[in-house]
């Protein structure tokens, strides 16, 4: 005999299908009789239902899905671990795909994971089309959009205001007695380097002094490394005491220029990066950063996306702007 079916439970207790379906959901009242009989139905022909079909039935598998573009980039298991842990403090698992930042990549795990009877998505993307977001909606499939890029009509985010957390680094810095500081910055254009510049230009504008930009080719070590002849070139000839860098990985590069080069950080200069990735606490000087709560990103993601799916009240009416912190380590030291 094969598996049992609910058709054989409802047989054997001698009740309809729904009277059955009602007893395993407990979806509408049944008699005290009737519910016994279907249970020991259901004990005598160990049936265990599909639970693939009770979700298309009951429209609830309790299933998110994520899509990534890259497992592999540091800060996604950060995110992850805080969308999978609250996901789970709601009853909700979670399905991973990854999109390699290849948009039909993307619908394919949206298609995918739509047949898996997920009740909602969370994207985390550096770049989504307006046509997936139009197909994401023609399905109903309740979504949350991480995106530290880029900003999209009608689609409120978790976000770090990537202006101020420089601002906030660079004040840091000024409040050490600093008076010039450059920035390393990434020459690529985008809203998150065009944000920090933003933030960097600001802070010394407030307290009245010059700003000082060099821009590097990508944001690898070795991208902080190139420039670092031309970067103490202007040290030389500005007076400048500080360097600010896009990235933690870019100001470990520039400080192994400045140990190749007899040049001591921070008794000569200090340097800060950004995003506190795992080296930034590993390397020596311990690199002066800012932390992104990715974790945190997450968590309130995944909560935001389960109001979504209950229809309660969103708590994304508007971007939910996320606080780093500023983090002082062995790289950075006062000048006053």
């Amino acid at each position: 005999m094969g598996q049992p079916t609910i058709k054989d439970v409802a047989k054997l207790a001698g009740v309809s299908i729904s009277t059955v379906s009602r007893v395993m959901n407990n979806s509408k009242p049944v008699s005290p009789e009737a519910r016994k009989k279907v249970l020991d139905a259901i004990n005598k022909l160990d049936f265990k239902p599909n639970e693939l079909a009770r979700s298309l039935v009951m429209r609830k598998s309790n299933l998110v899905g994520v899509i990534v573009e890259d497992i592999g980039i540091e800060y996604m298991a950060q995110l992850i671990r805080g969308i999978e842990e609250i996901g789970r403090v709601y009853k909700y698992d979670i399905l991973l795909s990854s999109s390699y930042g290849d948009e039909e990549a993307l619908e394919n795990s949206i298609d995918f994971l739509a047949t898996k009877q997920v009740e909602g998505l969370v994207i985390i993307t550096e770049n989504i089309s307006p046509e997936v977001l139009v197909k994401l909606r023609d399905r109903r499939i309740p979504f949350v959009l991480l995106d530290k890029y880029h900003t999209y009509k009608n689609v409120k985010s978790v976000k770090v205001d990537y202006a101020a957390e420089e601002k906030r680094l660079i004040e840091s810095l000024l409040e050490k007695g600093h008076e010039n500081i450059l920035y390393i910055n990434h020459e690529e254009n985008n809203i998150l380097n065009d944000n920090m510049l933003k933030g960097y230009r600001k802070a010394l504008s407030d307290f009245g002094k010059k700003a000082f930009v060099i821009n590097t080719k990508g944001t690898s070590s070795d991208d902080g490394y190139n420039v670092g002849g031309e970067v103490l070139k202007l040290v030389k000839e500005e007076k400048i005491t500080a360097i600010s860098c896009v990235n933690d990985e870019v100001a470990i590069g520039f400080m192994n220029y400045c140990v190749d080069n007899g040049i001591d950080v921070p008794e000569d200069i200090s340097v800060t990066g950004f995003g506190n990735s795992n080296i930034a606490s590993i390397y020596r000087p311990k690199v002066s950063t800012v932390s992104i709560p990715y974790y945190d990103i997450g968590a309130i993601s995944i909560r935001a996306l389960i109001k979504r799916i209950k229809e309660e009240e969103d708590i994304l009416e508007d971007d939910w702007i996320i606080d780093g912190q500023v983090i002082e380590r062995e790289s950075t030291k006062s000048i006053n």
